[in-house]
């Protein structure tokens, strides 16, 4: 397997700090580490970027996360290992990523939980963050990164 060509933000500096300072700017207000990986993971199996699971199943097994959560993040809902903090932010996620499933992608119910479990500087955070990780799902996609070439 070989790349059509590299990652966008690798061949555009300039688009590569936009995104390091978009997540930064998430990064720094109230919504945990884990929390953002896991929706990263979901996202991105969502979006089929292997380069995305690969990346954020390893991070989220470097931060202690067991492999019950790690292989159950696609069946979330039927599962006893998250939270309900948790759960609100993947089905946002989930709604957030797949915007063209419904009339209305987020509906009140999820917005509503969402809320419940994040003030409005971490549901900016949340939001930022889902939509970040699926700038990186798409630019791979495009180019067909491969699992495992980029390295940290």
């Amino acid at each position: 397997m070989q790349a059509r060509m590299p990652n966008p933000a690798f061949v555009l500096p300039s688009a590569m700090q936009a995104l390091f300072a978009l997540s930064k700017a998430a990064d720094q207000e109230g919504l945990p580490y884990v929390t953002r990986e896991l929706v990263h993971l979901r996202a991105s199996q969502i979006n089929g970027c292997s380069v995305c699971v690969q990346m954020h199943s390893e991070d989220l097994r470097k931060a202690g996360q067991s492999d019950d959560r790690l292989f159950s993040v696609a069946a979330w809902r039927d599962t006893p290992y998250f939270t309900e903090a948790e759960r609100a932010a993947l089905a946002l996620a989930e709604a957030l990523t797949r915007l063209a499933d419904k009339a209305e992608p987020v509906s009140d119910e999820i917005w509503e939980d969402a809320r419940r479990h994040y003030d409005e500087k971490a549901l900016a955070a949340l939001i930022t963050t889902i939509g970040t990780i699926n700038v990186w799902n798409r630019f791979n996609a495009a180019v067909k990164q491969v699992a495992g070439s980029i390295k940290r």
